[in-house]
């Protein structure tokens, strides 16, 4: 179909912390929203997760992805957002993207 690249990630905030994650999340979207390569950045909760936060990334190329950590404000998010953590974010996951609307 498609080499695109999609990284869908749960980060898991402390207790009571979950909202200024979420916050963090959607301004770094903002920021990834005009770079190279990015098509889709959806920051999501679980209503039934008082804790998560998820990020599902659809990139042309992992190299964007990768590139996009190096962006101007990016790396001052990712130090913002680690002390309200509950441990360090786990790897997530790599989907291979089949196809479907606006792909």
């Amino acid at each position: 179909m498609t080499n695109k690249y999609l990284l869908h990630g749960k980060l898991t905030a402390q207790v009571g912390k979950k909202e200024e994650l979420a916050k963090i999340l959607l301004e770094a979207s903002t920021l990834v929203s005009t770079t190279k390569g990015c098509q889709l950045y959806a920051v999501s909760k679980d209503k039934n997760d008082g804790n998560a936060v998820y990020v599902t990334e659809i990139w042309d190329s992992k190299d964007d992805h990768d590139n996009s950590l190096k962006g101007v404000g990016v790396r001052e998010l990712i130090m913002k957002a680690m002390p309200i953590m509950d441990g360090q974010p786990t790897k997530g996951q790599e989907l291979e993207i089949l196809g479907g609307a606006a792909i």
